[in-house]
């Protein structure tokens, strides 16, 4: 298997989004924390005037501006879509990029505790992914595997391994210490894993990790019109990752009706109710609960 020679770690790529952006300076201040002896490791701040003005984005989500065809039209020059660019030339670019691994700080006011969202599922990742669950008793696993990385608009799919910090509950613009804490501690095992990689010195795992696959996006229930005319139901609220069986209600409009869920499997919600979702009306992800083979 190929090793990793350079890692980046990059924190506010949403503006609002503090953990990262502290860890990062954190980090820049105090750089033995995050290295390691058989790679480099650099940081970088991806939004710096979204945090300035302490918005997600000045233009447009810069998480959403990585496909190849975007970052080669050099009409989209809005903020967000020329500092993809940058950024892309800095750690990349996408297809043959000179950082081997990204890890994406990323805040949620979801209720989803410490995930990992992984975007493929070969040994590197199913490693991982076990790795982390030995070491972290509360890690979610979550893949995102349902299209290539070349597919995926995400900034960590610069790199041809891309990886994504996402941790919860957090209101937008604060920082809450036990999510700040998960966020460190979640990295730091990611990076203990990557320099056990590279020595061949990963210690024995389970043949299995259990996990959430993304399956698809709920929107909140609306009109012909988009005018939105309920809300996630409170049995659903704040209960990401419980499972949702057919029949369950899941949504109640603001006449009171409750909306239940039809679909023909058990569903695991998760990204509920986030608010920066709100400006395209989703309301939830749905995703299967799966085991999945640690390959070695």
């Amino acid at each position: 298997m190929s090793t990793f020679n350079r890692v980046a770690i990059v924190g506010g790529t949403h503006g609002n989004e503090f953990s990262g952006i502290y860890l990062l300076k954190k980090w820049q201040a105090s750089p033995a924390l995050i290295r390691r002896a058989s790679f480099e490791t650099e940081t970088l701040f991806a939004n710096p005037n979204g945090f300035r003005d302490n918005k997600r984005y000045l233009d447009c989500d810069l998480n959403r501006q990585f496909l190849p065809a975007d970052l080669a039209n050099m009409e989209l020059s809005n903020y967000e879509q020329s500092r993809a660019k940058v950024i892309n030339a800095q750690l990349g670019p996408k297809g043959s990029a000179r950082t081997d691994l990204v890890i994406d700080l990323h805040n949620t006011t979801s209720n989803m505790g410490p995930t990992i969202i992984l975007l493929k599922a070969d040994a590197f990742n199913t490693q991982l992914a076990a790795y982390v669950s030995s070491r972290m008793e509360n890690a979610v696993i979550l893949f995102e595997d349902h299209c290539s990385v070349e597919e995926h608009y995400f900034l960590c799919s610069i790199a041809d391994q891309g990886i994504i910090v996402e941790i919860g509950p957090q209101s937008q613009s604060v920082v809450r210490q036990d999510v700040l804490d998960w966020m460190d501690e979640m990295t730091a095992h990611i990076l203990d894993f990557v320099e056990l990689f590279n020595k061949n010195e990963v210690p024995e795992l389970p043949a299995t990790v259990s996990a959430y696959r993304y399956e698809e996006t709920l929107k909140l229930p609306e009109s012909e019109d988009g005018e939105r005319l309920g809300m996630v139901h409170k049995n659903v609220q704040d209960a990401d990752f419980t499972v949702l069986r057919n029949g369950d209600p899941i949504f109640t409009l603001f006449d009171g009706t409750e909306v239940c869920w039809e679909g023909d499997y058990d569903a695991y919600p998760h990204f509920i109710n986030e608010a920066a979702y709100y400006d395209n009306n989703l309301a939830m992800s749905l995703g299967k609960k799966v085991e999945i083979g640690v390959i070695r």
